[in-house]
């Protein structure tokens, strides 16, 4: 029995571009090969295999920037070669060998850096390949990083080559002596020099003197004036270079023979290490399809089933793309209880569209491939694809369209099974709509007994209602917009699509006479249905909308309230926090302060009414009093500006909170002004400068404003607390940070550079002072003034300002290639 019906399936379902997409991504015939001899499987074990290795390099491309994916050269054929006795790789084949026994090496390198749990279907598969380290060496030592053989190969080719340089560089001023004589004789003019024929040296001679020089002429030039010639000493010390050449040709051959022989026992080793690095380009180029198409592996069952949110058409996704279109996503569902989907709706509304989808998708996932679903999706496992899409009509077996139709369902109920899919596009079209429309249903009648999968488009009302009272047939239709008469490309389950026969020929202009004639004969029965059908299908939109809104607005609600709900618990472990750090600090405060009291009480027992030490004693008591009320204020003002930052952001949040989610929150004793007094923070009244409270007497005050000390009646200062002072110099703080914000920009988009063409000369004078000014501040070295050469007017009013200006340390013309004497480039002292 055939898994795939017909031959042609690839083509149909367009299959057959993903392969080329994926040969365009592969970086070797050895993956090219991998992505040729992929195929339909129907085994769930190596598909999940597949799998996982495809979405494991996901993860790699997406995450990772060191994979090696270069020199993945394939040597299959040169190793086959040396199977043979006798038979050695050459330079450039051993040159590629190293390379990809380096990227081999590389890539199992990589795996083996990585944690088990990461990669565990790729790690293992690298676990059996060898990275022949003693082969990669001894390559090294035969060729060097260009791939050219090392003068050192061999003991032997070390002397050889030794040997011709040296009588490459005897024969070369030999030939020079012999042409520097050749043109102190006027035999050879002064300018000539030594050209090469045909791989020979020669020297250039005119052709009348070419007796006077003994030698072999190799050629003449096209005018036949002058001849070129080998002189005979040359011609021997030319043949003694060629038998050497000789020699370390043979030599090279000795050594790669030498080495293809020591290599041979590990050829099969070898081409498993091939076979492993086409593979891993085989993978790499479905990984990177996938990134493209934002594929996925979805959960992956064996069993028949697909149950796909969001699934996306990939070759319809590429053309869209191309066309700044968006694609309408798929929502598609054959279960046991429901397996036979029967698509309706307009022509033109994406049926076709639909079936293609799941026939591509559904084959791409058992190629190994993964597919553009969303997660949560649920895909299964088919052991038969059968399809029937487009005009099969044959001329050779003289069958029509309905014909070749009629023999696919032959095939089909003949063949199928509950592991069955089978894409039928048009299903009864071909023939006299009832006679078609009946057999259609009787077809389908049993393929739904064989428990077959499908998914079949029609425009036929009994298909309709028969799928509406058959068991495990689900109706679906192709969604429409009614009232702008276009399709919406969207799938929905459960309820047939109208045809909108009437609408649409209404709408390309048809005569109404002929519309309500055509509206007779079909009878009003029909009209009817296909008018429910559309009102059904458009309230269903509408409340389908509706629902979406309002589990929209849920969801907001529910992330609200427990968002608010965690910040509340912060803010409340924060304020205990706060109150305990202040207690402990209290009591080891308290401590200290009992501790030195009781050593001045003591000191004062035991100075035994002796004045100095007793008063001295009270001091540090009066010292210790002002030092506690010191850091008590201090830190009473520390706790009450964090609870009061604390109580601010719960107020701010709370006025953001729904009525049902609002807190009460206990509200600040306010602050009560108390007498100025020395250290409070002021301000001028109905100003904003901040100063310092240094002494204050009945009328007046002296008030530090930064190092600024100033003296001032009473009444023109008022006291500021803590949280005031901090929102004035948050504000100043602000002015000033606006301030600088703008300085940065506009250093940031200054430009050395000012044209000033066309401008009368006190504009341009102006423009120029303000953009010299610019420069000075922002800094800029140099600048360019571009004021164009014409009658040299401007420029000189120009130069004779910058001569004037003291800040212009000198100028000069730019460089004729970048605009001459119309650019001035001037130079500040800085």
């Amino acid at each position: 029995m055939q898994n795939i019906y017909p031959n042609n399936f690839e083509a149909k379902i367009g299959f057959d571009r993903i392969r080329d997409m994926l040969n365009n991504k592969c970086i070797s015939t050895m993956g090219n090969e991998w992505v040729n001899e992929m195929h339909f499987q129907t085994s769930h074990e190596a598909l999940s295999n597949q799998l996982g290795e495809v979405e494991e390099f996901c993860m790699i491309i997406r995450e990772f920037d060191s994979f090696p994916a270069s020199h993945f050269y394939d040597l299959r054929e040169a190793l086959q070669k040396i199977k043979i006795e006798g038979r050695f790789l050459e330079p450039a084949e051993l040159f590629d060998l190293k390379r990809s026994l380096e990227s081999v090496r590389a890539i199992v390198n990589f795996f083996n850096k990585q944690e088990e749990e990461l990669f565990p279907i790729l790690k293992a598969k690298t676990s059996d390949i060898q990275v022949f380290p003693y082969i990669y060496d001894r390559i090294d030592t035969i060729i060097n990083k260009l791939g050219k053989i090392r003068d050192n190969a061999s003991p032997e080719l070390a002397q050889i080559r030794k040997s011709i340089f040296s009588m490459q560089s005897n024969m070369s001023k030999r030939l020079h002596a012999i042409l520097k004589q050749a043109q102190k004789d006027g035999l050879v003019e002064e300018d000539a020099s030594v050209s090469i024929r045909d791989g020979r040296a020669v020297i250039p001679i005119a052709a009348g003197h070419k007796r006077k020089i003994k030698g072999i002429v190799y050629d003449e030039s096209a005018t036949g004036k002058t001849s070129y010639i080998e002189p005979n000493e040359i011609v021997e010390m030319n043949n003694e270079i060629r038998e050497l050449e000789y020699a370390e040709r043979r030599e090279i051959v000795k050594i790669l023979t030498d080495f293809s022989n020591d290599i041979r026992p590990y050829l099969q080793d070898l081409f498993y290490s091939y076979d492993f690095l086409g593979e891993i380009d085989f993978i790499r180029a479905k990984a990177l399809l996938a990134v493209e198409f934002d594929a996925i592996k979805p959960d992956f069952r064996d069993e028949a089933i697909i149950e796909w949110y969001h699934a996306i058409h990939p070759l319809l996704l590429k053309t869209l793309q191309k066309e700044k279109r968006k694609i309408v996503p798929l929502d598609i569902k054959l279960t046991q209880e429901k397996h036979i989907l029967l698509i309706s709706g307009p022509n033109a509304g994406g049926k076709s569209v639909c079936l293609k989808t799941t026939g591509l998708l559904q084959y791409m996932l058992q190629c190994g491939l993964l597919i553009p679903i969303s997660e949560g999706s649920i895909t299964g496992i088919f052991h038969q694809l059968f399809i029937d899409i487009g005009d099969e009509q044959s001329m050779e077996n003289d069958l029509s369209t309905y014909s070749s139709h009629l023999m696919n369902m032959k095939h089909f109920v003949r063949n199928c099974n509950e592991k069955t899919l089978i894409l039928i596009d048009e299903f009864g079209t071909g023939t006299e709509p009832m006679l078609g429309g009946a057999i259609a249903e009787s077809i389908l009648d049993k393929l739904t007994k064989l428990g077959t999968f499908g998914v079949i488009t029609t425009h036929y009302t009994n298909l309709k209602h028969f799928a509406s009272s058959a068991d495990g047939i689900a109706n679906g239709a192709m969604l429409y917009d009614a009232q702008n008469m276009n399709p919406l490309f969207k799938l929905d389950i459960g309820k047939p699509g109208s045809s909108f026969a009437f609408e649409i020929a209404r709408k390309i202009g048809l005569p109404e006479d002929i519309l309500e004639k055509a509206t007779e004969k079909v009878g009003k029965d029909h009209i009817d249905f296909d008018r429910n059908l559309r009102q059904i299908n458009r309230d269903k939109r509408y409340w389908e909308t509706k629902r979406m809104k309002i589990r929209k607005v849920e969801k907001i609600l529910d992330d609200t309230a427990e968002s608010y709900e965690t910040e509340l618990q912060e803010i409340q472990k924060q304020r205990k926090e706060i109150l305990k750090k202040a207690k402990e600090e209290a009591d080891a405060l308290l401590k200290v302060v009992n501790k030195r009291i009781e050593n001045t009480i003591h000191e004062i027992k035991k100075a035994q009414a002796d004045k100095e030490k007793t008063k001295k004693a009270r001091e540090n008591l009066v010292d210790l009093k002002k030092e506690v009320d010191r850091k008590v204020t201090s830190d009473d003002g520390q706790i009450a500006r964090k609870m009061d930052k604390l109580r601010q952001r719960e107020e701010s949040r709370n006025q953001r909170r729904p009525a049902e989610f609002k807190k009460s929150i206990p509200k600040e004793t306010p602050e009560v002004r108390t007498e100025l007094k020395s250290g409070d923070k002021v301000r001028i009244k109905g100003q904003e400068t901040i100063g310092d409270l240094i002494e204050i007497n009945e009328k007046n005050a002296v008030v530090a404003f930064g190092q600024l000390m100033t003296t001032m009646p009473r009444k023109n200062i008022e006291r500021l607390s803590n949280n005031e002072a901090k929102k004035l110099d948050k504000k100043r703080y602000t002015k000033s940070t606006t301030l600088t914000d703008s300085f940065a920009q506009k250093r940031l988009t200054f430009k050395p550079e000012i044209d000033i063409r066309g401008e009368r000369a006190d504009d341009a004078i102006r423009k120029i002072t303000e953009f010299i000014d610019e420069a000075i501040m922002f800094e800029a070295g140099q600048l360019r003034i571009l004021h164009g050469k014409g009658n040299g007017i401007l420029r000189q009013i120009i130069r004779d300002y910058l001569r004037s200006e003291p800040m212009v340390r000198s100028y000069k013309d730019e460089h004729v290639d970048f605009g001459g004497s119309g650019i001035t480039v001037v130079n500040l002292a800085l």
